[in-house]
């Protein structure tokens, strides 16, 4: 599919169709807002300015791609245990939804969830966070992680993968760890229940990291994958408002973990925002997130003022 404006060396170049915002808006015209702005404004992150605009010209379209791809896939499943003489059973649909801190991509997976919902033949949509799959606060700081929270090698990637491919599998009930952001640590005999859903969508910073070697990676389990992308200034400056405003909300609450920062002047809260972001977010995003950008099927790429600009989508 050609792109206007380019030269054939450059479109050949790139393994995506690159789409501005305006044509992506027209590719789904007739597929209706199931959200009105009630249901946007519970769904949207701290700071994200996510309106009932953006998601009719954006996640509406990709709603409806998305449901192209499951009943492709539904009915590749049926072609394929016909041909083997097996009885068809059906199996999640699988949705990795990946991106820096800060840039928004929690928002992304809870709207696409919403979305799918309303869509008939997918009724029941699970959303899982990564964030279950940490170690323990306990366990980092023995293994002398805790500086490297988030990085791939604070999550128990086997029990990620063992999760995922219990559901992928067809698993009538698979249980995942419970993660409080409050308290910054998982919970003890707490659990979120995933009960044979239509689509599973997996969220997290490092979801489309490669395998090792002879070894699955997450990412093998996925049906089709996004990245929600933007400048690392822009990630940058995001990062350092919702600190500022967690700083005035959530961590004065006592039980939180962060409540150490609630009485930092805004000179003391940027600076120690700044230093979080650069001694381990920043890190992360360059060595770690950043670079597995190509291996999603599909990027948001957002402009300075959070909304998307720009779709890319793998050529198929």
């Amino acid at each position: 599919m050609p792109v206007p404006g380019r030269s054939d060396e450059t479109q050949w170049s790139t393994p995506f169709v690159e789409i501005a915002r305006a044509d992506w808006a027209e590719l789904a015209p007739t597929t209706p807002l199931t959200l009105d702005e009630s249901d946007v404004n519970r769904l949207r992150g701290l700071g994200d300015p996510m309106n009932v605009a953006e998601v009719r010209e954006v996640f509406v379209p990709l709603s409806r791609l998305l449901n192209i791809y499951i009943a492709n896939a539904r009915e590749l499943r049926r072609s394929t245990t016909s041909f083997l003489g097996e009885r068809s059973a059906p199996t999640p649909f699988v949705i990795g939804v990946a991106g820096s801190v800060a840039v928004g991509k929690s928002t992304v997976a809870r709207l696409l969830r919403e979305l799918l919902r309303r869509w008939e033949d997918t009724p029941r949509v699970e959303l899982i966070t990564t964030d279950g799959f940490l170690y323990s606060n306990e366990e980092l700081a023995r293994r002398g992680l805790m500086e490297r929270k988030g990085f791939p090698e604070s999550y128990d990637r086997r029990a990620l993968l063992r999760f995922v491919t219990q559901v992928k599998s067809g698993a009538p009930e698979v249980r995942a760890p419970f993660y409080s952001h409050m308290v910054y640590n998982i919970v003890p005999n707490a659990e979120i229940v995933v009960n044979a859903p239509d689509v599973l969508i997996v969220e997290g910073l490092n979801v489309l990291q490669p395998p090792g070697s002879n070894s699955l990676a997450l990412s093998d389990m996925f049906d089709f994958s996004i990245y929600v992308d933007a400048r690392t200034q822009d990630i940058t400056r995001w990062y350092q408002e919702r600190f500022l405003r967690l700083q005035q909300g959530a961590f004065s609450n006592p039980s939180s973990y962060f409540r150490r920062y609630a009485d930092l002047s805004r000179e003391e809260a940027i600076e120690t925002s700044k230093g979080i972001w650069e001694s381990i977010n920043l890190p992360n995003l360059e060595e770690n997130i950043l670079p597995t950008r190509s291996r999603a099927r599909l990027i948001l790429r957002k402009a300075s003022d959070h909304t998307v600009d720009r779709v890319l989508l793998r050529k198929v």
